[in-house]
């Protein structure tokens, strides 16, 4: 396994669709299985791939707290069958857009299909940070970040920081 650099935002790559699993194999779950180690090493809950440069349909999500024995879980080309009515807000962070949280409304549980890391296909009903968890992650897929989701002044402040930054960490840049 290995730690995979990640995507950070305004890297145009994070608003790239992703692209359906064709194949479960050998490669896919070493895939699977540097995110996971991404995410941990980072620290993080959830990790899309796309957000290591992978413009493929499959996430890793481990909402195991400190202490508690990890528990991963793989989800190939996850798809919302439901969404509830009922809302819940989380304070929502995302590893690419590292220090920034915002209040975010979703639905309050979900059901999702998926395949797991062995190819079969499994069914989810998944409720509170789960179910923000996984809209988040399946958002990224999409290329739809958690800031889409909050006010257009937040978002647009949040862009302009994350391009300072980005442009301030250009190569050629002159540090005095």
């Amino acid at each position: 396994m290995s730690i995979k650099p990640l995507i950070i935002l305004p890297d145009p790559v994070l608003r790239q669709v992703s692209k359906p699993v064709e194949r479960v194999d050998v490669d896919l779950r070493k895939l699977a299985d540097d995110m996971l180690e991404t995410m941990y090493d980072a620290p993080g809950i959830g990790l899309a791939a796309i957000q290591v440069g992978v413009p493929r349909r499959l996430l890793v999500i481990d909402l195991a707290k400190e202490g508690e024995p990890p528990e991963p879980h793989v989800f190939i080309n996850p798809e919302i069958l439901e969404s509830a009515d009922q809302r819940s807000v989380y304070e929502e962070g995302c590893l690419s857009i590292p220090d920034y949280y915002a209040e975010v409304e979703r639905p309050a549980s979900v059901r999702v299909k998926y395949l797991d890391r062995d190819g079969k296909l499994q069914e989810m009903q998944a409720e509170g940070l789960m179910a923000t968890c996984l809209q988040h992650e399946i958002d990224h897929l999409n290329g739809v970040l958690f800031i889409d989701h909050i006010s257009k002044l937040k978002r647009d402040m949040v862009m302009r920081k994350f391009k300072k930054l980005a442009k301030d960490k250009a190569p050629g840049k002159m540090v005095g």
